[in-house]
C-alpha cells in the first residue's frame, strides 16, 4: 500500500466538515439543523473509522517478507495513511462536541478519550510532506481543546479546562512548525487541502472561545490577565483565519481548480469553522455584530458545504458510468 486510502480520507474528511456544520448551527441556535448534521457525522465517522481499521488489519496481514523489513513496510504505511488518520482524530473532537452539545455529556468523553488516545499515537506520523496536511496536526491538537474546554464548561471540571488550556497553546506551536513547511506554490496547486492553513487559524480561534466561554464564577478558571490574552489571541486567530480564507478565495479566482477532489473538503471544513469560530468569538466577547457576520458566514458555507456535497454524488455517478463503459467494452 503506497498511498492513503481515498475511501477512509475522504470520509474522515466528511466527517470532520459535517460536524463542524453541526456544531456551528447549534451555535446559531438551529437546534434541529444541528441534530440532522450530527446524524450525518456519525453515519461518516463509523464508515471512516472502519475503513481504516480495515486498512490497518489489511497491511499487517499481506506483508510476509522478513520481520525487519515487515516492520519497515509497517511504518511507512503508518505514515502514508496519517493524513486519513489524523483527520480522524480531528472528526472524532468534533463529533464528541456536538454530542456534547447535544446533552450527551458521557458520550462526548468516551469521545475524547478514544480521540487523546488515537492523538497520542499520532501526532509524530508524518503528515503530507509540504502540502496543506502538514496542518492536520493542529486541527487535530485544537479539536481536542474545543472539546475539552465544551466538556469542563458542562461538567463543571476545571482540569479539563486547564488541560484543554495546554492543548491550545501545544496547537498554536503545531502550527508555526507546519507554516515553516508548507510549500507557498500549494496556494497555485492545491487541489483544495491547502485552506487547512485558514482552517487551522479558526478551529484554533474557536478553541480559544470555547476557553473564553468555559470560565465561570463557579469555576474562575482564568484570572483577568489570562483572560485578556486568551481575548487577544481568539479576536487575533480568527482575524487571520478571515484574511486567509479571503487571499485563499482570490487565488481561486486566479488558479480555478474545475474537476472535483476529495481534498476539497478540507475547503468546505475551513469556510465552516472560520464561520463557527465567528459564532463563538461572539458569543465569549458579547460582540452582536459579529454574532450576525457569523451567521451570514454559517449559511454561506452550508450552501458550500451542500454544492460539494452534490459535486462529489455527480462525480461519483459519473466514475461509475465510465467503470461500466469500460466494462463492457472488455466484453
Amino acid at each position: 500500500m503506497s498511498g492513503p486510502s481515498p475511501f477512509a480520507t475522504w470520509w474522515s474528511t466528511y466527517a470532520l466538515a459535517t460536524g463542524i456544520v453541526s456544531v456551528g448551527l447549534d451555535s446559531a441556535g438551529y437546534e434541529a439543523l444541528s441534530r440532522i448534521a450530527l446524524a450525518l457525522t456519525c453515519a461518516s465517522w463509523l464508515v471512516a473509522v472502519t475503513g481504516l481499521a480495515q486498512r490497518a488489519r489489511g497491511g499487517w496481514r499481506t506483508e510476509t517478507p522478513a520481520a525487519g523489513t515487515v516492520q519497515q513496510r509497517a511504518r511507512g504505511e503508518w505514515r502514508a495513511e496519517a493524513p486519513a488518520a489524523l483527520t480522524a482524530v480531528a472528526a472524532t473532537a468534533v463529533l464528541g462536541t456536538g454530542f456534547s452539545a447535544a446533552g450527551r455529556q458521557s458520550l462526548a468523553e468516551a469521545l475524547l478519550a478514544l480521540a487523546m488516545l488515537l492523538w497520542a499515537v499520532l501526532l509524530t506520523a508524518e503528515a503530507g510532506g509540504r502540502r496543506g496536511t502538514v496542518f492536520l496536526r493542529c486541527v487535530a491538537t485544537q479539536g481536542l481543546a474545543v472539546l475539552g474546554a465544551t466538556l469542563a464548561a458542562a461538567d463543571t471540571s476545571p482540569w479539563l479546562a486547564h488541560a484543554a488550556l495546554v492543548l491550545f497553546w501545544l496547537g498554536l506551536a503545531l502550527y508555526g512548525f507546519a507554516l515553516f513547511r508548507f510549500q507557498p506554490r500549494q496556494v497555485e496547486e492545491g487541489r483544495g487541502d491547502h485552506w487547512l492553513a485558514a482552517g487551522a487559524l479558526a478551529v484554533s480561534a474557536l478553541a480559544g472561545a470555547k476557553l473564553l466561554s468555559a470560565d465561570s464564577a463557579r469555576l474562575y478558571l482564568w484570572n483577568e490577565e489570562n483572560a485578556d490574552v486568551l481575548r487577544t489571541t481568539a479576536v487575533t486567530l480568527l482575524v487571520l483565519a478571515l484574511i486567509t480564507c479571503v487571499a485563499l478565495l482570490l487565488a481561486e479566482l486566479f488558479w480555478p481548480r474545475h474537476h472535483y477532489d476529495a481534498r476539497r473538503w478540507a475547503t468546505v471544513f475551513a469556510a465552516v469553522v472560520t464561520a463557527a469560530a465567528a459564532l463563538a468569538v461572539a458569543a465569549a466577547l458579547d460582540v452582536p455584530w459579529l454574532d450576525a457576520a457569523g451567521e451570514v458566514l454559517l449559511w454561506m458555507a452550508v450552501a458550500a458545504w451542500l454544492g460539494c456535497t452534490a459535486w462529489a454524488v455527480t462525480s461519483a455517478r459519473a466514475g461509475a458510468r465510465r467503470s461500466g463503459v469500460r466494462s463492457r467494452a472488455r466484453r
